[in-house]
């Protein structure tokens, strides 16, 4: 019998712990164990519902083109709560100089792809505007070396797309900042595309008339969520493991590669196993792994976090027929606010709000706001209200507010970050029975942790000669 370790017990780790549990079923000899530091399992991913509106205190959706969470819901019994986004009301507005500006239609990303549409939105000035079109006969150019998403994009459209556009969108996704950002690690896409085609327009064209050629299928919904919250998938998860294998309330503090096993001290007590899956921050894995191996711990603390809070506020009718249409809007830093962006849900998603309410997410902190955390949530609830009064002149009391601190939450993907993965891959190879998992690797999103955990599970099981049990599906 293969004993198992997985240390952390967000969607990494249940994603794993999953994995391991098909396998068992399937009649692997193996058992497992989920250590989890906090009371509950699931990390970011909480959702409640105040006054008939369901609320995500983390992420509350996930990219639909990116199929491991979807596969994953349908596999715990979820494919029928599976809802898209409002894709017909989709218009997302960029803060400038004080008014919002919606993005025009064909803007992929930061890559106008519709020459009317981007030349007619004031949203960039007539240098930018020269700048798009010149990039339509940029030559293929393959990049000798890593380089910061702010200096790609500014050598293909210039300063102002990367203040207006590219670094909002990135704080909103990453918390961080385009000019630290790996490109190879963060827009992989893009830089395949210049080396290709040279310019990105041209890249983006060419990849949609592919698309187009190689399915008839509908257009799917940019984003995906679950009708009840995306809490709804840990729930699904746990009620598919067994109670036994789950430890909350169990920080592990220290791991140790022993006789050809591994010593996982929690607490008081010391346990051995076969293997373990880290499924942590880097910087908490680093931590872990210090006395195992100091260069990987090394090689672990250089993945760096950031840090966001959410603040939901619900508001009535009134407000509801006041706001403008969309998803919602994005602010430049140039702007000087502290919030970051803010999503109007009852627009986004169905079932999230009733017709008589309005319910706003709001985001702060990030990679030039970390001392936010450190404010009361009054204080927090004052700012981003002031915000939405200078922004969209809401005036109105919300009928509640909710705040949500993300401590070290965001992977940042610096430069040199793929290669970074490359060095931590050459170390893990000098540690047999060890894996690792989670949002500082390979993609911050929840399928991109959905996928991890499940690398990670298959990498251990073939390891120790049980990959050839066949897995079967948990959702009855």
């Amino acid at each position: 019998m293969k004993r198992i370790a997985i240390i952390g017990g967000g969607i990494s780790g249940l994603s794993a712990a999953f994995a391991l549990e098909k396998h068992r079923l399937a009649g692997a000899s193996l058992e497992y164990v989920l250590f989890e530091s906090s009371p509950r399992f699931g990390g970011v991913l909480i959702s409640e519902r105040v006054d008939d509106c369901l609320i995500e205190a983390g992420p509350d959706s996930f990219l639909t083109e990116k199929p491991w969470a979807s596969d994953l819901c349908r596999e715990v019994g979820l494919g029928d709560q599976l809802m898209g986004s409002n894709d017909t009301d989709r218009k997302t507005y960029i803060l400038v100089k004080g008014r919002l500006v919606a993005i025009p239609d064909g803007l992929m990303f930061m890559v106008p792809t519709k020459i009317a549409p981007t030349v007619l939105s004031p949203l960039f000035s007539a240098r930018t505007k020269l700048r798009m079109a010149r990039e339509w006969f940029h030559p293929p150019q393959k990049a000798n070396a890593d380089e910061t998403v702010a200096s790609f994009v500014e050598r293909h459209y210039g300063t102002e797309m990367v203040d207006r556009l590219t670094d909002p969108l990135l704080s909103g996704i990453y918390g961080g900042k385009a000019s630290q950002l790996s490109v190879r690690a963060v827009l992989p896409r893009f830089v395949e595309m210049e080396a290709a085609h040279g310019s990105l327009g041209r890249g983006m064209l060419a990849a949609r008339m592919n698309l187009a050629h190689a399915s008839k299928a509908p257009a799917r919904p940019l984003f995906t969520s679950l009708k009840n919250g995306m809490q709804q998938m840990v729930d699904a998860i746990l009620a598919r493991l067994p109670a036994s294998v789950l430890q909350s309330s169990t920080p592990v503090q220290q791991l140790q590669r022993q006789n050809g096993s591994w010593v996982v001290s929690a607490g008081y007590a010391s346990d051995q196993f076969d293997a373990v899956i880290v499924a942590t921050p880097a910087h908490a894995a680093a931590e872990l792994l210090g006395i195992a191996s100091t260069e990987l711990a090394s090689q672990l603390r250089g993945i760096l976090y950031t840090s966001s809070v959410t603040v939901n506020l619900g508001y009535d009718r009134s407000v509801r027929a006041s706001l403008p249409p969309g998803f919602g809007f994005l602010v430049p830093r140039s702007e000087g606010k502290r919030t970051l962006a803010a999503t109007f849900v009852h627009n986004k998603f169905p079932h999230r709000a009733p017709e008589d309410r309005a319910l706003l997410r709001c985001f702060i902190g990030g990679a030039r706001d970390e001392e936010v955390l450190q404010t009361p949530d009054e204080e927090i609830v004052r700012m981003v209200r002031e915000d939405l009064r200078q922004i969209i002149k809401l005036t109105a009391d919300p009928l509640f507010t909710r705040v949500y601190r993300w401590k070290g939450a965001m992977a940042q993907y610096g430069v040199g970050h793929l290669e970074r993965l490359q060095r931590i891959e050459t170390l893990l190879q000098q540690l047999p029975g060890l894996a690792l998992a989670g949002n500082g690797y390979r993609g911050i999103g929840v399928p991109d942790c959905v996928r991890s955990g499940n690398d990670a599970a298959n990498r251990i099981l073939l390891g120790l000669g049980l990959a050839e049990a066949t897995p079967t599906g948990l959702a009855s």
